[in-house]
């Protein structure tokens, strides 16, 4: 594969890989920001800001019940491509950070031990009055009490919604800063900071490369990029970097 091409990567070095919709839209689920996307249909401010969710939150909870209830459906399952970075975390003998952009949880079923969701997670809830995040696999309504503190109407799902930061963005930040290898894997390149992380990588002296059904908004930062399914592209890259 040409994205590999001339480089010096050793089987013990680091490596920093980013996903995001486009790696789970292969197993049916809708993405926000392409054509006919989420964000085409309904509002973000009404439904992805702390605003809207102070005005009117079972709109909130509708929207996101949905959106659970679509990511539980049994046909939505892992594709070729999740499973191949879960079987390169298991062959990598160097550091490998997985961090997804992605609120669905198709990297653990795939195998992923521990992804980094930057975006939060669907299949979590989180407490405005306490802080307590617990697993959440029905719907929430503003009705529901926090098995933690026991009060009413702070459920929220664990999604970061636009204006709040990230999560895990200290330890994003340094494994950026140290890896040799930043692979960015179906990802638009408009949202920020995740759009930022190939210019981190990129500056601390890794090789970066895209792989994407077609070229990101920022396609000219990388090293390397190529095209295409990534059910496809996936697969094919990791067999190569485990045959290093």
């Amino acid at each position: 594969m040409p994205a590999l091409d001339s480089v010096r990567l050793n089987p013990t070095d680091s490596i920093v890989i980013l996903t995001g919709a486009g790696i789970s839209q292969e197993s049916g689920l809708d993405t926000f920001r392409c054509a006919g996307g989420i964000w085409s249909k309904v509002d973000l401010e009404d439904v992805a800001t702390p605003q809207g969710f102070a005005r009117d939150p079972d709109l909130v909870h509708r929207f996101y019940n949905d959106r659970r209830r679509g990511l539980l459906d049994p046909a939505i399952q892992p594709n070729a491509a999740h499973a191949a970075l879960a079987a390169l975390e298991r062959g990598w003998r160097g550091n490998l950070l997985l961090v997804t952009q992605n609120i669905d949880d198709l990297h653990e079923r795939a195998g992923s031990t521990a992804p980094l969701h930057m975006h939060g997670e669907l299949l979590k809830a989180v407490c405005l009055r306490c802080g307590t995040v617990s697993d959440c696999r029905d719907d929430l309504s503003v009705h529901d009490l926090c098995l933690s503190c026991g009060r009413k109407g702070g459920m929220r799902p664990d999604v970061v919604w636009f204006g709040e930061m990230p999560h895990h963005m200290d330890r994003i930040q340094a494994a950026l800063e140290d890896c040799d290898l930043f692979l960015s894997i179906g990802t638009s390149g408009h949202v920020y900071p995740a759009a930022g992380f190939v210019a981190e990588a990129r500056a601390g002296g890794a090789h970066t490369v895209e792989l994407n059904l077609e070229p990101s908004e920022g396609v000219s930062r990388f090293d390397a990029a190529i095209h295409g399914p990534a059910t496809a592209l996936v697969p094919a890259f990791v067999a190569e970097l485990l045959a290093l």
